[in-house]
């Protein structure tokens, strides 16, 4: 019961010192696991940035449900006429959250600015290899190089400086990684011998200050009285995670949770049925897909890649485990995003023709195995499911596929490090920019170890080209190049694109003003909830 959980929530805050917890208007949103830490520098799942997210802003941030950027810490910004220099003047009268052990002594300025991105790009920073010193986003977009230098024109102007022009380059600072952390915080953490607690207790700026974790359990979040943009319409926010989709429905439906994600495809009408409940809905920004190690022989074989794209009947995917709420994928990205080459025709589901090609490269009696995600992600509604429907059309082909997952965390982490030989996963789209595809999850630089380039595959004329689009801001041209490369991606064929997904959120009708946001990110600042 929605008391229950609340009863355990106020006997929680009232451990954290919030003594008028049973009159606090609440928020339940119950979210699909546990986060791998509370800093977006250091993670890269949808699951770890939304818990991530209540807590910290970013110098540019994206309005609400759209992928158009607005001021956020800096009140405004200029670009030099090259393109290589970004002046950011920053918000005056800013406060980090008060928390625990630390109290912040002065207001947020260009000194935590620049801290925040020093961490992340200079190897003698002492906060470099804290909590394993890897920042995927940061190193797979190619940051180390591209930035020049980063100086600190007065306390509330900061300018970057980069090597090149690159076009996305605000949009990109509006994503999660940048989020500005407390250069205070951070010094009080390292002084104390405790540096982790960064990345465990963060301290921001943002809408809410965290409270509490208990790991698998809820995190609490209390409204933040100081915030810039003024105090929140709920006094608390509550993550009640859920893993188990069919237990997250239902704890929707008799009032235990007020937000899900993910819900089955094949319970939406029920719960579009439901007179308590509402269903937002969107085309996502993302695309779901199968990734082949081109580093693991036969995998290294074009032709092998091809015929396995042959193989699997995607038809028969999008109707057992989207049900009507996705649609076929071709491409690297989704064709809700500019740059999409509707020209290009998909490989087609012929199990004969894929037969033939790898008797051609030579290839029989071959096992592999292939890696499903352990969660439900807005790409992927059910992957064991379709990783069994894979499973079998391979074995039509003469391909034994062994089934393989693990705690998502370590998912992740193994299939970064290329121990996998097929691994299935997706994306959600970070700032609209065809960039946060091709180049995150396709270029040579994020195919090192460790990278988001999974499938490991490394072509000199694709990175080539998605390096031109960066350097120009000229759309028509960025378009056409783009193009350009999905062509390569399409011939090459590292991955098998499985679908693009439409996202479904179901929440309570009490609760108002939540945006479902293109970006796959579940925000709630803003969101208000009738008592």
């Amino acid at each position: 019961m929605k008391r229950q959980l609340l009863g355990a929530v106020a006997a929680a805050a009232l451990a954290f010192g919030f003594a008028n917890v049973a009159l606090a208007k609440t928020l339940v949103y119950c979210s699909e696991g546990s986060p791998e830490n509370f800093n977006p520098q250091i993670n890269t799942t949808g699951t770890s940035f939304d818990t991530a997210y209540p807590v910290f802003n970013r110098l540019v941030e994206f309005k609400p449900g759209t992928t158009e950027i607005m001021p956020a810490l800096a009140e405004s910004w200029d670009v030099s006429d090259d393109g290589l220099n970004y002046t950011f003047h920053l918000r005056h009268g800013v406060k980090f959250h008060a928390r625990g052990d630390f109290s912040p002594t002065r207001d947020f300025n260009a000194d935590d600015v620049i801290a925040t991105f020093n961490r992340m790009w200079k190897k003698d920073d002492p906060y470099n290899a804290v909590s394993g010193g890897a920042y995927d986003y940061f190193n797979d977009m190619g940051m180390p190089d591209l930035l020049s230098a980063i100086t600190k024109v007065d306390d509330y102007t900061v300018k970057f400086t980069l090597s090149k022009p690159e076009s996305p380059f605000i949009a990109n600072l509006g994503m999660d990684f940048a989020a500005i952390h407390s250069k205070e915080y951070m010094d009080a953490m390292m002084k104390a011998k405790t540096p982790e607690k960064v990345d465990q207790e963060p301290i921001g700026t943002g809408p809410f200050i965290w409270a509490s974790y208990k790991k698998d359990d809820r995190i609490i979040y209390n409204a933040n009285v100081n915030y810039f943009r003024g105090k929140q319409p709920i006094d608390r926010l509550v993550f009640s995670i859920t893993p188990d989709q069919a237990t997250r429905e239902a704890r929707l439906e008799a009032g235990e949770c007020d937000v899900i994600p993910y819900p089955n495809p094949a319970d939406i009408a029920k719960l579009k049925a439901n007179p308590d409940l509402q269903v937002l809905e969107q085309e996502g920004l993302n695309v779901g897909y199968l990734a082949m190690n081109v580093q693991k022989p036969p995998f290294d074989n074009v032709k092998v890649r091809q015929a396995i794209n042959m193989a699997i009947d995607k038809d028969s995917i999008l109707a057992a485990v989207y049900q009507g709420a996705g649609s076929a994928a071709k491409n690297p990205i989704p064709p809700t995003i500019w740059s999409y080459d509707n020209d290009i025709q998909a490989y087609p589901y012929d199990p004969e023709k894929a037969k033939a090609m790898l008797a051609e490269a030579g290839v029989t009696d071959l096992k592999t195995d292939l890696w499903y995600m352990p969660v439900q992600r807005p790409y992927n509604p059910d992957a064991k499911k379709m990783a069994e429907l894979m499973q079998a059309d391979l074995a039509k082909v003469g391909i034994t596929a062994e089934l393989k997952t693990f705690e998502w965390g370590e998912y992740r982490k193994r299939l970064q490090a290329g121990e996998h030989m097929m691994g299935m996963l997706g994306w959600t789209g970070d700032n609209g920019d065809p960039d946060n595809f091709m180049g995150v999850l396709l270029s040579c630089g994020s195919a090192r170890e460790g990278g988001q380039n999974v499938a490991k595959w490394c072509n000199e004329d694709f990175t080539k080209l998605i390096d031109e689009a960066k350097a120009t801001s000229d759309v028509a041209k960025r378009t056409e190049l783009y193009k350009q490369a999905q062509v390569i991606f399409h011939d090459q064929a590292p991955w098998v694109p499985v679908a693009h997904s439409l996202v479904s959120m179901p929440m309570s009708k009490k609760v108002k003003g939540y945006k479902v946001h293109p970006l796959g990110t579940h925000i709630f600042e803003g969101v208000d909830i009738e008592e």
